[in-house]
């Protein structure tokens, strides 16, 4: 693999499974309920965004990295919601899963509208209501800047009691266990070893490029950018709900160009990891990854290393099957 490229592999954790991309293709791999490993591998142009040449370029990426997480990652989940409701897949003997006789259009449509759901959710949730709460500062003699600040700071309180709070379900402690392993290998890639599950359980669940790093950059960012944006761009004059639409709005415009800054500053800490300085400027979204990873079991390791692999072969030329699937381990 020539130098620097591996800066170019990264995944994302998914239910019982692990999503793995390299710079053309793109391999889903997970735990069937029967304990098999079931895996697909694809080129990343297959997607929209993914043909978009455009958004490969330096400060319009970040969007790109954004775009690419939800659209590889939808079909990521689906792919994994359709492994554990297949019949093909289920234990010897055991009962259907509720819901499993649905249709997989239905299923895909259910997937879809959870994730759209959820990302309206989130910008309420992290970027409305810090500003409607940081509107009431008013009251106190807060100057406009002084109320950026604060819904700035609210944002990443409200970003960090989220992740502390749903780490605590144990389905999403399992996900975070699947953070972990992807992490592992990713690791253990950028340092030259062999990927074998032995190898990547010694390296660490931490990853200056994780998404979690990303987001708390973007977080950072945006309290160094939004501070000093006009609170109040059309006058302070009309009603407070007018005014914190305006603001949310106003800000919604601009996260292309703050995803772009972060996207470009993660970048430099993956290029730069080992550096001292680097690695303290990055240091805040390593430590919020102790909120976001936890230490996977071997089998989650095992199905990291699978997707990875899978990728590295594709990018060699030497495509998988578009699915494939590995027996349980002993």
């Amino acid at each position: 693999m020539p130098q620097g490229e591996y800066l170019q592999y990264g995944g994302q954790a998914i239910v019982e499974g692990v999503m793995m991309r390299s710079p053309r293709f793109y391999s889903v791999a997970v735990r069937a309920p029967d304990g098999r490993i079931v895996a697909r591998t694809e080129p990343v142009e297959n997607t929209w965004v993914g043909r978009q040449k455009w958004l490969r370029w330096p400060f319009v990426r970040g969007t790109l990295a954004l775009l690419d997480a939800m659209t590889l990652g939808a079909k990521a989940m689906r792919f994994a919601a359709n492994v554990q409701l297949a019949e093909e897949y289920q234990p010897a003997g055991s009962v259907a899963p509720t819901g499993k006789q649905t249709p997989e259009s239905v299923r895909n449509l259910q997937v879809g509208g959870a994730l759209v759901a959820g990302l309206a959710i989130g910008v309420l949730l992290f970027v409305f209501l810090p500003n409607l709460l940081a509107e009431q500062l008013r009251r106190f003699q807060f100057t406009p800047t002084q109320t950026n600040l604060s819904t700035e700071i609210l944002k990443i309180v409200f970003f960090l009691v989220y992740v502390s709070a749903i780490g605590r379900m144990r389905e999403i402690r399992r996900i975070f266990q699947y953070h972990g392993a992807e992490h592992k290998a990713i690791n253990a890639l950028e340092h030259g070893q062999e990927l074998t599950v032995e190898v990547c359980k010694r390296n660490s669940r931490f990853h200056p490029r994780c998404g979690t790093s990303f987001a708390i950059v973007v977080l950072l960012v945006s309290l160094l950018l939004f501070t000093f944006v006009p609170r109040y761009p059309l006058g302070d004059h009309h009603p407070m709900v007018v005014n914190v639409t305006i603001r949310f709005v106003l800000e919604i415009l601009i996260l292309p160009l703050v995803a772009g800054v972060s996207y470009e500053a993660i970048r430099i800490a993956g290029k730069f990891r080992f550096n001292a300085l680097v690695d303290a400027l990055f240091r805040p979204g390593l430590w919020t990854q102790r909120l976001t990873t936890a230490e996977p079991d071997d089998g989650m390791v095992e199905v990291a290393v699978l997707a990875l692999r899978n990728v590295i072969d594709a990018e060699a030329g030497n495509l998988p099957a578009e699915e494939t699937t590995v027996p349980a381990s002993a």
